[in-house]
Order: C-alpha cells, then sequence, then structure tokens
C-alpha cells in the first residue's frame, strides 16, 4: 500500500489512555474532505483530553486514523461535538464506502527509534 499524507508519531503519550481506531474506505472524488480532515485535526487537538493522532491513506483510498485520548469521557464528548458530527454525517453521505471504529484502552506501550 502506497501511503499519502502520513502524518508523525503521537509521540510521549504514558498508559494507560484510549485509542480510537477509524478505518475507512473512501469513494471517489474529494467532495471538501480534504478540508474536513484537516479542520478535524485542528478541531480534535482544541478538545481537553486529547493526546495526538496518526493517519495514513493508501493510493487504493484505505485509511487509518487512531486518535489518542486520556478517558472515555473526552471520546464521548469529541463525538458529541457539534463540528465533529457534521463531519461524522458528510462522511457517511458523501466521503466513506465503508468504515469502521474502534475504542481501545492501551495499557502497555512501548517505543522503538533507530540512531
Amino acid at each position: 500500500m502506497a501511503i499519502l499524507g502520513a502524518t508523525s508519531f503521537a509521540l510521549g503519550l504514558k498508559a494507560p489512555y484510549y485509542a480510537v481506531v477509524f478505518s475507512s474506505q473512501r469513494r471517489q472524488g474529494d467532495q471538501g474532505y480534504a478540508a474536513m480532515g484537516d479542520r478535524m485535526v485542528e478541531l480534535a487537538a482544541q478538545q481537553p483530553g486529547y493526546l495526538g493522532v496518526e493517519s495514513v491513506r493508501g493510493a487504493d483510498g484505505f485509511g487509518i486514523t487512531v486518535s489518542y485520548w486520556d478517558s472515555e469521557q473526552a471520546i464521548a464528548k469529541w463525538k458529541a461535538h457539534a463540528e465533529h458530527q457534521e463531519a461524522q454525517r458528510k462522511g457517511w453521505s458523501d466521503w466513506y464506502a465503508h468504515f469502521e471504529l474502534r475504542v481501545a484502552k492501551v495499557e502497555r506501550a512501548y517505543a522503538m527509534q533507530a540512531v
């Protein structure tokens, strides 16, 4: 899979925390998707409890975005945010052929960086 528009690693996360894993298959055409995606990343970063995001999308339209949060309450507030709900509606009607969303509690995490 070719990776388009990969974001950098979300660094410095200290377990436990929560991961929201959003896997999606895009439909053809942009229809405002890129601008809304940029806005959602910007807006999410302003929310209490937000810890970071990592995202990739292949040339075939399949993508995975993982956002990190300090609590389930923070995730629920983000899901209920009015502007985020508008993006969700557009996703259902215009942007995604299929998506899966999973919420997981991260109990342990490890990292390695080559020098």
